[in-house]
């Protein structure tokens, strides 16, 4: 697990925690595991980075949603209700274990269309969760987290600088990957690199080992991270 020291909750004019607010998340997964990507922004209530790995409570849903991310991976987002985010944080006092939401393919504030509504998310572990800073400054090298089981693996950018993008790939391996599969890749001169330059493939795909390739982009995003 990865995490980053959160600050300590601060409080606003109506005696809520800066994290208070509805956090929209991507959502990507398949059979072995579930995981949803907070949408940071570079201010509160947003300005923290998150992966939770989940199930829902509805074990027909969750069934459904799995092989749906199997059968065509895509972008799937969930809206949830409103809720502190820093209660993620690793240490927190009252951690938070469950949320409701709705699942929307596609992206729920871009045309997405809603396939499962009022649906209970049950948290089973927080497996990142970083605060942002908001001053500009620039990185020598991108860090790339590697998630997930057997031959279900995601690539998910550490968010470190600003500007900055928030990407998360699928990747894919004719064999299911060694135990041993890096868990961080780092690619230099990560400065708004985008996915699918030739040079960026090359350096992760040699980092990530024989026989593993880009399945494909799930999320790529930029303006929010401005």
């Amino acid at each position: 697990m990865f995490f980053a020291r959160a600050e300590a909750p601060r409080q606003d004019n109506a005696s809520k925690s800066v994290g208070w607010g509805s956090h929209g998340m991507a959502v990507f997964g398949g059979k072995e595991g579930l995981y949803a990507s907070h949408l940071p922004m570079f201010h509160a209530p947003h300005d923290t980075q998150v992966i939770i790995r989940f199930h829902l409570q509805d074990q027909a849903i969750d069934a459904q949603l799995r092989n749906a991310l199997v059968q065509k991976p895509e972008l799937w987002t969930l809206e949830p209700e409103e809720f502190d985010l820093l209660r993620l944080a690793p240490e927190h006092t009252a951690p938070l274990k469950k949320f409701t939401a709705r699942f929307v393919q596609g992206h729920f504030e871009r045309g997405g269309k809603e396939r499962f509504s009022g649906q209970s998310v049950i948290i089973d572990e927080v497996i990142l969760f970083r605060r942002l800073l908001a001053t500009e400054r620039k990185m020598t090298e991108g860090r790339y987290h590697v998630i997930g089981k057997g031959n279900e693996r995601f690539l998910i950018k550490e968010i470190d600088r600003r500007p900055d993008f928030d990407l998360i790939i699928s990747l894919k391996s004719s064999e299911i990957l060694n135990p041993r599969f890096p868990t961080m890749i780092k690619l230099p001169g990560q400065d708004m690199s985008p996915p699918g330059d030739k040079i960026w493939s090359e350096a992760l795909l040699k980092q990530a080992g024989p026989g593993v390739t880009v399945n494909c982009v799930l999320y790529f995003e930029t303006e929010d991270l401005k």
